[in-house]
C-alpha cells in the first residue's frame, strides 16, 4: 500500500457552532490576535505561544502547542482570505520536531441576526501522519467550544475618526497625551507610572466625578507602530487581571477606525460591565479621543 492509498489520509471536517455574541464581536474573536491567545489552547494542560501573530490577508500566525514531556507541535497559520464578518480561508501546516504532520485548508463562514450569531468551519485536511484526523476533529471541536464561551464575555467597541492614522497613533501612544482624554466624560486618570512600550505597563487611577477611585494597571504585551496593541488590564498595580484588551488602527479613506476590544475574565465580569454601561462610557472614551486629534 503506498502512502496516497492509505485511509484517512484524505478528510474534511465541518465543525458548526451556534454562537450567543453579535456577528461582529464573534468576527473580532476569530481574528484579533489578542483574543485567539484566549481561546487557542484545547486544553488546559496545553500552553500556546504564539511567535507570530498578523492576522491580514497575506501574512501569518505562527505557534507553539506546548505539552509537558512532549515535543513541541508548531501550527502556521496563513491568511488567505478575509471577508470581515463573512468569511475567512488559511492555510495550516501543522509540524513536530520540523517534520510535517499535516496541512490543511481551512474555510470560517460567518452568520448573524441581532445578539446571536453562527460559525461553520470547513477543513480540507491532508494527513501526512496517523491519528491527524482524530486529532484535528479533537482539536477543532474543544477550540471553537472556547471561541464560542470567549465570545460571550467579549466586548467590541468602534469609531471612525476624521483624522489621519499618525495623529490617532500619536494621541493613544504619547505618555503626555494618553491620561488626558482616557476615560467617560467627567474621568480624569492620575498616573503613577507610564511607560507605553511593549513590556511596559501604566499604573493609575482612574478618578470618577464624584472623587471615587478607581485603580488600574495596564501590561503592554504587543505594541505594532500605527497598527494595533495588546495589553491585559489588572485592577490595580500587580492585582487580579479583568480582561485582555487589544486596539487597532484601520486607515479609512483618510479617516481611522478605531476598534477597541476586550475579552473579559469571567461571564460575570462581562455582566457587570454590561450593567453598568461599560459600552456607553467607552464610547464617551472615544469620543475624548476624537475631539482631542480634531480640535485644531
Amino acid at each position: 500500500m503506498t502512502p496516497t492509498d492509505q485511509p484517512g489520509r484524505f478528510a474534511t471536517l465541518t465543525f458548526t457552532r451556534e454562537v450567543a455574541a453579535p456577528l461582529a464581536t464573534l468576527w473580532q474573536a476569530w481574528t484579533a490576535p489578542a483574543a485567539r491567545a484566549v481561546w487557542a489552547a484545547p486544553t488546559p494542560a496545553v500552553t500556546v505561544e504564539f511567535l507570530e501573530a498578523d492576522t491580514r490577508v497575506g501574512s501569518r500566525e505562527v505557534s507553539l502547542c506546548k505539552v509537558e514531556g512532549q515535543p513541541d507541535i508548531r501550527c502556521e497559520c496563513g491568511w488567505l482570505a478575509l471577508a470581515p464578518s463573512a468569511r475567512s480561508v488559511n492555510y495550516e501546516v501543522v509540524s513536530t520536531e520540523g517534520v510535517p504532520q499535516s496541512a490543511a485548508l481551512v474555510t470560517a463562514d460567518f452568520s448573524g441576526d441581532g445578539e446571536r450569531s453562527r460559525l461553520v468551519v470547513t477543513v480540507q485536511l491532508s494527513a501526512l501522519a496517523a491519528d491527524m484526523e482524530a486529532g484535528y476533529r479533537e482539536g477543532f471541536d474543544a477550540g471553537l467550544g472556547h471561541l464560542a464561551a470567549v465570545a460571550t464575555r467579549t466586548m467590541v467597541l468602534e469609531r471612525v475618526i476624521k483624522a489621519p492614522r499618525s495623529a490617532v497613533w500619536g494621541a493613544w501612544m504619547d505618555p503626555a497625551s494618553l491620561p488626558q482624554w482616557w476615560g467617560p466624560e467627567g474621568f480624569s486618570c492620575r498616573t503613577t507610572r507610564i511607560d507605553l512600550r511593549q513590556g511596559g505597563e501604566w499604573v493609575f487611577d482612574m478618578i470618577g466625578p464624584d472623587g471615587t477611585v478607581f485603580p488600574n494597571h495596564h501590561l503592554y504585551r504587543e505594541v505594532r507602530a500605527q497598527e494595533r496593541i495588546a495589553y491585559a488590564l489588572l485592577w490595580g498595580e500587580n492585582g487580579p487581571k479583568h480582561a485582555d484588551a487589544w486596539a487597532t488602527f484601520e486607515e479609512q479613506d483618510g479617516a481611522t477606525k478605531v476598534t477597541l476590544g476586550m475579552v473579559f475574565s469571567t461571564a460575570a465580569e462581562f455582566q457587570t460591565a454590561r450593567g453598568f454601561g461599560a459600552e456607553a462610557l467607552g464610547q464617551q472614551t472615544l469620543a475624548k479621543l476624537e475631539r482631542r486629534v480634531t480640535s485644531g
